[in-house]
């Protein structure tokens, strides 16, 4: 059949994102990879915590979802020839979801059986199974649910292309993607593009982390004799498939959650084979630009299971194969200005022999890499993306709309083909005050309408402030969101403080409550905070982040007496719940604790954070007291899988 693009909805069993945090991100989630030491050598250049980020700022918090679900229609968009059929989900990211193998009815992916956000990304929310297209800081994309804009167009031979786009608001960069399926291909083509039109060096970051089934029995093949990896925070380097006397690549055998990034040699072509039992699985190879490769597995622990358990309802486990622009995730490369950087992935089936499957992993990848070679495969996509430039930068028709924040900036002819609209009344009043100066002032009890203030646009802001804007506590409340975010603390306050002067507001009370904590002022921190509590009384994100807030500065107390005041619908939001049972806890009060803790069954903290085990440390500690014997964490609490 002659390749097709159709749009239309599917229907998913999905949760509800919910609202975004009131408040901007200032203090950050727990990044895992910010938090390494290496014992590398001096050529292994793997750019280690290069363009780190502590905060996902200008973005917000996604963490007002819940994990209940209800089946709704979701946008796809689906590419199919005779062999494939590619589902993808533009209101995700541009998730890949599906890639369904027609000749052998098998899903080539692990496509998960909801759509259930987890607490994995930059932002919390994010959701597992198919591709996931990573881009801009270390970690799951700001936009992994977020719409991207989506059009369609076609190849110089008339195949239909998915394409879609969007601008990244911490690097600053616009990215394209286009997908086609060509007549006689079994292989779906990805033609990637991320452009740095500004003058500055930016650290980018780009890994394509693809979901795919853990097969019993299964394994990987991938063209490196060494990965880097790390245990207890440190990143080292160790041969493969043999690690601790057992063959990684059978993953099977790996017991706790781990990374392993292989070092792929120059001269290889790029590429990594998920494979089942009998031979059968995903091929995902690309052109020379993304070099690396990567496996995740959650393990085969308690922890391990509960995770994977906890992420999906009947879709049974996965693990992740990734490819990516440098070495590791452990840091970003730099771009240089003016530049755009352009690449091919291909994803299809392959089948190898009875014969080819029994060898072990240098004999499989030694033989794989030969074929590969032989048949001419990275020549070829070379070729692919050399033939397809002029595609590429070509207008495509719209059909559905992204994000505004595109069409705040002024675009230069490398993404002049890409249309950005803005629709959200919120960034047009924005774009009007960077016309005339005159900054919008909201009444305070409204949640502020957007994060834009950045370095590069502070002095602006601050030129129109004695002008024009000297009585706008707004402005004043971003004043000092700029001068933070720039680390220019002294400055924050001053800023913070004199919108508050202006009018009281509980924006500008978070503001200082965050500069206090850096600070170790716990007294000022949590005075700040609780006053701004006080006037944010309803607002679930608000009250979360106090209460973290609080945590941080050990006010149990202040905790409680916050906790008590509450309607009855936040107190029973899970996240906050959580917060007043540690605070009993740490007051000595382990009975209510432990009771409040286990009531229904015991609580399920649904943002719990990757790496994180306190609900599970917070049980034992609590058990342990109360019944003065030694316990092993209950499955139900156990996030540990590392």
């Amino acid at each position: 059949m002659q390749p097709t693009l159709t749009f239309e909805e599917i229907k998913l069993r999905t949760a509800e994102l919910g609202p975004q945090s009131s408040v901007p991100d200032l203090l950050g989630e727990m990044i895992l990879q910010n938090n390494l030491e290496f014992a590398l050598d001096e050529k292994d250049e793997i750019y280690e915590a290069y363009g780190r980020k502590a905060t996902a700022y200008p973005y917000r918090q996604q963490n007002g979802y819940t994990r209940e679900l209800t089946e709704k229609k979701v946008k796809a968009a689906v590419l199919e020839n005779t062999w494939l059929k590619a589902v993808f989900l533009p209101e995700y990211g541009g998730r890949l979801w599906k890639l369904w193998d027609k000749e052998a009815g098998r899903d080539l992916l692990y496509t998960n059986d909801v759509l259930r956000f987890s607490n994995l990304a930059v932002r919390n929310a994010w959701f597992s199974g198919g591709v996931e297209w990573n881009i801009g800081v270390i970690g799951h994309t700001p936009l992994t649910a977020e719409p991207l804009y989506t059009a369609q167009t076609e190849t110089e031979k008339g195949d239909p292309v998915l394409r879609m786009y969007e601008y990244e608001r911490i690097r600053g960069v616009v990215y394209q993607m286009d997908f086609w399926l060509e007549k006689r291909s079994r292989f779906l083509n990805c033609r990637m593009r991320i452009v740095n039109e500004s003058a500055r060096v930016l650290p980018m970051y780009w890994w394509s982390n693809i979901a795919v089934p853990e097969y019993e029995g299964g394994r990987i093949t991938v063209p490196a004799e060494s990965a880097y990896t790390n245990s207890n925070g440190m990143v080292y380097k160790v041969p493969i498939p043999m690690v601790k006397g057992k063959d990684i690549t059978e993953y099977g055998n790996i017991e706790t959650s781990v990374d392993y990034f292989f070092d792929i040699p120059e001269k290889n072509p790029k590429y990594i084979f998920n494979m089942d039992k009998n031979g059968y699985g995903l091929m995902q190879i690309s052109t020379r630009r993304l070099g690396s490769r990567k496996l995740f597995s959650w393990g085969n622990s308690d922890g391990s299971d509960r995770w994977q358990e906890f992420l999906t309802e009947e879709a049974g486990k996965y693990l992740e194969i990734q490819a990516g622009l440098a070495k590791t995730q452990y840091g970003c490369i730099p771009m240089a200005p003016h530049t755009a950087w352009e690449w091919i992935e291909q994803y299809g089936a392959v089948q190898l022999s009875e014969e080819i499957r029994q060898m072990d992993h240098e004999e499989r990848s030694k033989f794989l890499t030969t074929k590969i070679k032989r048949k001419r495969v990275p020549d070829k996509l070379e070729q692919i993306l050399k033939n397809t430039e002029e595609m590429a930068k070509a207008e495509a028709e719209l059909v559905w709309k992204g994000n505004g924040y595109g069409a705040m900036e002024e675009h230069g002819t490398s993404v002049s083909h890409l249309k950005f609209e803005m629709q959200e009344k919120s960034l047009k009043d924005w774009k009007r005050f960077f016309e005339t100066g005159i900054l919008h002032c909201p009444d305070p009890s409204e949640v502020p309408d957007e994060f834009i203030i950045t370095e590069e646009n502070l002095g602006f802001l601050k030129e129109t402030i004695s002008e024009k804007n000297s009585h706008n506590w707004y402005a004043f409340y971003h004043l000092g969101i700029g001068y933070f975010v720039s680390e220019k603390y002294k400055k924050a306050k001053k800023a913070f403080r004199k919108s508050l002067e202006l009018k009281e507001n509980p924006w500008a009370l978070h503001g200082l409550s965050c500069i206090y904590l850096l600070q170790e002022k716990r007294e000022k921190a949590v005075s700040c905070i609780t006053k701004g509590m006080a006037l944010r009384a309803e607002d679930a994100s608000y009250i979360k982040e106090g209460f973290r807030i609080l945590s941080f500065c050990e006010a149990y107390e202040e905790i409680c007496t916050i906790y008590k005041s509450l309607d009855k619908k936040l107190r029973k939001n899970n996240r906050i719940c959580f917060g007043y049972i540690n605070a009993l806890h740490k007051l000595g009060k382990d009975e209510k604790a432990y009771k409040l803790l286990e009531k229904d069954g015991g609580m399920i903290l649904e943002d719990i954070r990757e790496g994180e085990d306190s609900i599970g440390q917070l049980w034992r500690e609590l058990y342990e007291k109360l019944f003065e014997e030694k316990a092993e964490i209950p499955h139900k609490y156990n996030f540990k899988a590392i």
